[in-house]
């Protein structure tokens, strides 16, 4: 007797026990056994063509209706229903043929079988990993809306805290005019003063916001200027100096290769850049540690480094830090000031230089050992900047020259 006609002989009883084991309930089984059936038929046109191909359709079909719960949840139903098929096969074919029989059909069988198992894997794979893709996508697009909305929110908010600002900052003017003019003023005046330096805080964390606003929506635009470096950290290191002195630390500024350079760059934001990188030393350093400011010339770039004996940063946080409200460690949330030891912050400095620095065509980042609040390993900020001779503008190029030839 041919495989296919053992086929034949087993037929009904295959299809009702593997109906009858993995299917529960009368419609179930009934839309099952009409699937196990088309299964078979399939099965033995492989046999007579010797192509497992024949399986292919059905396999495919299986395939793609798997539902979306088997989906989150991994299930591998197709192979797993395979799998018993061919257990149940070899079951049958012990007990309804003889032994030859039967293992001339488990030989003929069990080739095509496996066929359908890769196929099955293969196709189950690909859903899978088609399902993973999108729901990925699916999130990214999440995300991407609810960093859309943080920053129109950021928009928004700064835009409407500046103008109630304003008139707090008029009438604050106002009323320490009318004040000094009264006798016995200095009370209220030490009040005024503090209402004066809150308004200067709150102004300067609303410029930031609008600051990441504008690099967020790529608004940011830039004024470009000759520039030197020294004369930039100079004019830091007299603003800083007096959080220097109060954290008795200490700040060298080297006169490293690139700092007497000239280059064309946007000064007020490259002082906002460098400003923003060395209170973030001074406050992540502890009293009486120091700032260091170097660097180097590289090709076609100038290479600034600000190094400090701090704390230092994670692994983990390298990248965070340059990401809007990104924390470095357990910073405090009531902060008395930007340079205080491990003081809080909106945590916008970093992303905004990161942004500034950006546009400017340079990059910058961070290394560090680790963060050690014992030890203290210690961080190194990098800033690459592009050497510019002239200005991206042609026509304040042409006008620069103009200029100099005139002086000449």
């Amino acid at each position: 007797m041919t495989i296919p006609e053992l086929l034949h002989r087993i037929r009904t009883t295959w299809l009702n026990r593997v109906t009858n084991s993995m299917a529960r309930g009368a419609g179930v089984r009934e839309n099952f056994q009409a699937q196990m059936s088309r299964f078979y038929d399939c099965l033995i046109q492989a046999v007579e063509t010797g192509d497992p191909a024949w399986l292919d359709p059905v396999i495919y079909d299986w395939a793609v209706a798997s539902t979306e719960s088997d989906l989150q949840e991994g299930q591998k139903n197709i192979t797993a229903i395979l799998n018993q098929m061919i257990a149940l096969t070899l079951e049958i074919a012990r007990e309804d043929l003889t032994e030859k029989e039967a293992l001339d059909l488990t030989s003929t069988c069990i080739p095509i079988f496996t066929h359908a198992l890769e196929k099955a894997a293969k196709h189950e794979m690909e859903t899978r990993v088609a399902y993973i893709s999108n729901e990925l996508s699916e999130a990214q697009q999440k995300l991407e809306r609810l960093d859309h909305s943080k920053s129109s929110f950021i928009a928004v908010a700064a835009h409407e805290l500046k103008t109630p600002l304003t008139l707090i900052e008029g009438y604050a003017a106002m009323l320490r005019d009318l004040v000094r003019q009264a006798q016995n003023s200095q009370h209220a005046d030490v009040l005024i003063t503090g209402i004066d330096n809150g308004i200067l805080r709150l102004r300067v964390i609303i410029d930031d916001m609008i600051d990441v606003s504008l690099i967020d929506n790529q608004m940011l635009s830039l004024t470009f200027q000759p520039v030197w470096l020294n004369q930039l950290f100079s004019l830091l290191k007299n603003e800083l100096i007096g959080h220097i002195i109060t954290r008795q630390q200490t700040l060298a500024i080297r006169n490293f290769p690139g700092a007497n350079e000239l280059i064309f760059a946007d000064p007020e934001r490259l002082y906002q850049a460098f400003r923003n990188l060395l209170t973030n030393a001074i406050k992540y350093t502890p009293d009486g540690g120091k700032v260091e400011v170097d660097g180097r010339i590289l090709p076609g770039f100038v290479e600034v480094t600000i190094l400090d004996n701090g704390i230092g940063v994670s692994q983990e946080d390298q990248e965070t830090i340059f990401a809007k409200f990104g924390q470095l460690g357990k910073t405090s949330l009531h902060s008395s000031g930007k340079t205080k030891f491990k003081g809080g912050g909106p945590g916008l400095g970093l992303p905004i230089t990161k942004g500034i620095i950006e546009a400017h065509g340079g990059t910058v980042w961070v290394e560090s050992e680790g963060y050690d609040e014992v030890h203290c390993p210690g961080s190194t900020f990098h800033v690459l900047l592009p050497i510019r001779k002239e200005p991206p503008d042609p026509k304040l190029a042409k006008l620069l020259k103009l200029e100099g030839q005139k002086k000449e």
